[in-house]
């Protein structure tokens, strides 16, 4: 009888903090020498499935597709195990698109205070391939201890937000989360609040 390894389980295409990655786990009894490949196809063109070439022969268990993948596309992919001369079947995943699919992370604050001023801007963990995208963050400003947040909404990604502080005392708040308009509207949970001390006259 022809051995077979055991395919991988889970095939998951998964979208986390602005990446799309494939992930899956091995097959019950898999060897210890056991690599994995991946390959995908797009909507576009449903009969061609498409090699990508940092996820061949790999011993991890996910492959980062972010910037492989068409955007606009609705995508599928698949991995296979491979010892030696044995090879499973291909497992496939769902489809995804990256737009539509999208999870956010929170954006990172830079808060620079002056004298009367706050300037803030905010970095996004995102890969290259699509940073030119309409990221557009939305900024709250409020009082420690106070529940009333002022909001600075749909600011884009490079723009820093300056805040006129002169009528400001006190310990204040600055939290922040990544927005993008696709079909709906998304967007992050807010980052942890980051907290300054205005106009304080020691």
């Amino acid at each position: 009888g022809h051995v077979r390894l055991p395919s991988p389980q889970n095939v998951t295409l998964l979208s986390k903090d602005f990446d799309m990655i494939l992930t899956w786990t091995p097959g019950e009894g898999s060897p210890p020498d056991v690599t994995y490949t991946v390959r995908y196809k797009s909507q576009e063109r449903m009969d061609k499935w498409i090699k990508v070439p940092h996820c061949k022969n790999i011993h991890r268990t996910s492959c980062n597709l972010t910037c492989v993948l068409p955007n606009f596309v609705k995508v599928q992919a698949r991995v296979k195990a491979v010892s030696g001369a044995f090879q499973s079947p291909w497992v496939e995943s769902q489809f995804k698109e990256y737009h539509l699919d999208v999870q956010l992370a929170p954006p990172v604050l830079n808060v620079n205070v002056e004298e009367n001023l706050i300037h803030v801007n905010a970095s996004f963990p995102l890969a290259t391939c699509v940073e030119s995208l309409s990221w557009m963050y939305d900024l709250n400003l409020w009082e420690a201890g106070s529940e009333e947040k002022k909001q600075y909404e749909r600011n884009f990604r490079k723009n820093t937000v300056t805040i006129d502080t002169t009528a400001l005392t006190g310990n204040y708040c600055l939290s922040a989360r990544s927005s993008f308009q696709s079909i709906d509207f998304k967007h992050s949970k807010f980052s942890q609040p980051l907290c300054v001390l205005l106009n304080h006259k020691g």
